[in-house]
């Protein structure tokens, strides 16, 4: 590198940039790929090496993205990849996307952030900014990742630059892109800021500073405590209103024509995805340290993690209520992805279903166009199995479908006539009959 980052940045030499992106997934993958839109240079690493080798061959592994995504990355001539971290050395920035899971007991597991800082800071060129993507507690760059900077020997804004700028993905969705999404960046100095506003502003429209790394770190986990708290209310409304004899969905339906204080949300069988079973824990282990109770947060975790279950139990009483036993029925689960049409599986509650319903005695199948063969996740085993053929015969040869994602590629008429009975978590088929049950 013959430019410093800030100089090149000024003079808008993109071509001069390159762009270190750990962790080539949900969030890296997107990133990379505006910032060579934007005419930058990036470097890819990850730990994986498949994910290495695939991307070499221009193969898919993420087919949200749309066919062809990794053969027109590597197209550009600007773009490379590695499972070397001492490379990022080429990098006149590196944004790292990391997985930020929760561990056992439900508590913040920052151990891939750690790790990747740790492996990184010996090789971080000179000058070099360093952006935090990963979603995260308000104090982890300041608390976590700068110590772990700094302990080779590099002072903040003078030869290292430190911001965090959370992700705003969202698997599937076609009307906004990495690029188009504003995006957030707080630096944990003046210059950081400034610096990764610069960057970022190379690859998306709307860059917006904030005055800290922790405004933008809290920021971001409001914006998923919100849907959390949000979807947790519609789901326990559905318990109330199902036990009242009104139809969910026609409520939200009337309440949603009020053009103004009204957003509609939708129930279904549970919470699913990366982003929220888990990034507002981080905010409620952080109050703990400070002495103080998230109750929102907390309750909203606690009624989302009952779905599965109540819709078991609704499952298992319509069954009773046709004079079938839940113990040796054949079930369909239909929908094995944590939301329509993408094959994310990541915190699905589908797999919470399957576990559940086969703990009662029940053998279960499953059905899902973007998922032929289900794959192994944490917290459940219902992997060596494959997606069934969805037929009049297949459907009628279950005692229950039990709807958990609905995919707009399903044949949604077929699955009404031909089931005979449907455990609807989505309202995809309300009104089609005395056969569907609204769980």
């Amino acid at each position: 590198m013959t430019r410093t980052l800030a100089d090149a940045l000024r003079d808008d030499d993109r071509a001069s940039v390159t762009v270190g992106i750990v962790g080539l997934g949900y969030i890296g993958l997107p990133l990379a790929k505006a910032f060579l839109d934007g005419g930058c240079s990036v470097l890819g690493v990850d730990v994986d090496p498949a994910k290495i080798e695939q991307l070499e061959a221009g193969q898919d592994y993420l087919t949200h993205l749309g066919p062809g995504f990794a053969e027109g990355l590597a197209k550009t001539g600007r773009f490379a990849v590695t499972d070397d971290h001492g490379r990022v050395g080429q990098a006149h920035a590196v944004l790292v996307c990391v997985p930020t899971p929760l561990d056992g007991q439900r508590e913040p597991d920052l151990s891939y952030v750690e790790k990747t800082t740790e492996a990184l800071a010996p090789h971080l060129a000179e000058g070099a900014l360093f952006v935090l993507v990963s979603t995260t507690w308000p104090g982890t760059t300041r608390e976590v990742v700068l110590p772990r900077l700094v302990a080779a020997k590099r002072v903040l804004g003078r030869d290292l630059f430190v911001a965090y700028s959370p992700e705003r993905e969202d698997p599937g969705r076609s009307d906004h892109t990495t690029a188009s999404t504003p995006r957030l960046v707080g630096g944990l100095d003046e210059a950081s800021c400034e610096l990764a506003a610069l960057l970022l502003r190379r690859a998306v429209v709307d860059v917006v500073p904030v005055a800290s790394a922790e405004i933008a770190e809290a920021a971001k986990l409001l914006e998923n405590i919100y849907r959390a708290v949000n979807i947790a209310m519609v789901n326990e409304l559905k318990t109330v209103l199902t036990a009242l004899d009104l139809d969910v969905h026609a409520v939200i339906d009337a309440a949603a024509t009020k053009p103004f204080g009204f957003a509609a949300f939708r129930p279904g069988p549970g919470f699913g995805g990366h982003c929220l079973p888990i990034d507002p824990f981080y905010l409620s282990y952080r109050a703990r340290q400070a002495g103080v109770t998230s109750h929102f947060i907390e309750l909203a975790g606690e009624v989302n993690r009952a779905m599965p279950q109540w819709v078991v139990q609704r499952t298992v009483e319509s069954l009773a209520d046709r004079g079938q036993d839940i113990a040796g029925a054949a079930l369909l689960v239909i929908g094995l992805a944590y939301k329509p049409d993408v094959d994310d599986v990541r915190e699905s509650p589908a797999h919470r279903l399957i576990e559940e319903l086969e703990d009662r005695g029940a053998r279960v199948d499953y059905h899902d166009p973007h998922v032929p063969a289900a794959r192994p996740v944490r917290h459940a085993d219902i992997a060596d199995r494959t997606s069934i053929e969805l037929t009049a015969e297949a459907l009628a040869g279950y005692a229950a479908v039990v709807v958990a994602t609905d995919h707009s590629a399903i044949d949604w008429e077929l699955v009404g006539q031909h089931a005979r009975l449907v455990i609807d978590t989505r309202g995809v088929l309300r009104g089609r009959g005395d056969h569907v049950v609204s769980a």
